[in-house]
């Protein structure tokens, strides 16, 4: 096995547990907690297939990375304000409850 097969089967693997949290749980947290594994998960994709490709001194994957991370933060922030709306006015975090969001 390779060193880029290695960091594909890690990444596979921290992708199907992201994607197994994000959608087999219940609370809101856990699901967005899936969601950033699922990031982390693309993000090792960029790297690996930057430092392993023709031109790694190019920083193609890294600048994805930086990126990828920048909109991750967004995500979170943006993410847990809505689950904080969602708690005042609901709550609750369970998303099986909150079946509507107009109040």
């Amino acid at each position: 096995m390779t060193a880029l097969q290695g960091c594909l089967l890690i990444s596979a693997l921290l992708f199907a547990i992201g994607f197994a949290g994000a959608v087999t749980r219940r609370h809101a947290i856990l699901v967005l907690i899936g969601i950033e594994l699922m990031l982390n998960a693309a993000n090792l994709n960029f790297i690996a297939f930057w430092r392993f490709g023709p031109h790694p001194e190019a920083l193609t994957g890294f600048m994805f990375v930086l990126f990828s991370m920048a909109l991750a933060g967004a995500e979170a922030a943006v993410g847990l304000a809505l689950v904080i709306a969602i708690y005042r006015h609901k709550k609750t975090s369970n998303l099986d409850e909150v079946k509507e969001l107009k109040g």
